[in-house]
């Protein structure tokens, strides 16, 4: 199956039966991944190594201002998701427009939902469905000062001041 970009709204039930079908476990983590950087890379590398497939929500422009605020994101949605479908570790992203990827994940049933360490299970959205149905929720440690919010912060001390 090739690398893909979906929307929210596309037939994602049928994405998902049609890899399960195939005998492939799904690994399922979502993320604004405003400024690509090593802390997203080695999260989705070890995110990926969990199954056969990494499915990557992305939250689309319009859900990042809600919950970033109106200057972000710094980089739109389109070209975000062209660099998330081009890293090595992730086989599709999924562009959704709520501020969380519940609806997302209740469509694709992952094997396996993964967030930061630094999210309690139970504050995990998605986490009751996916165990409902078998799968299993994987946190994962982050590379420590690897944020697209330091990478900003960093260029406005360096250059706006």
């Amino acid at each position: 199956m090739l690398k893909q970009i979906y929307k929210q709204g596309d037939d994602l039930n049928a994405f998902s039966a049609e890899l399960k079908a195939a005998g492939k476990k799904i690994v399922f983590t979502n993320g604004v991944f405003d400024i690509i950087h090593r802390g997203h890379v080695e999260y989705l590398a070890e995110a990926r190594s969990l199954g056969d497939v990494l499915v990557v929500g992305m939250n689309s422009d319009a859900s990042v201002k809600i919950i970033k605020g109106d200057k972000r994101p710094v980089v739109p949605e389109e070209n975000r998701s062209f660099v998330l479908a081009n890293l090595k570790p992730v086989d599709h992203v999924v562009i959704f427009d709520e501020d969380n990827p519940y609806n997302i994940i209740k469509a694709i049933l992952p094997n396996y939902l993964v967030k930061g360490a630094d999210w309690a299970e139970d504050k995990i959205i998605g986490a009751d469905i996916v165990k409902a149905n078998g799968g299993e929720i994987k946190r994962i440690t982050f590379v420590e000062n690897n944020s697209s919010t330091n990478i900003i912060d960093r260029i406005i001390e360096l250059y706006c001041k």
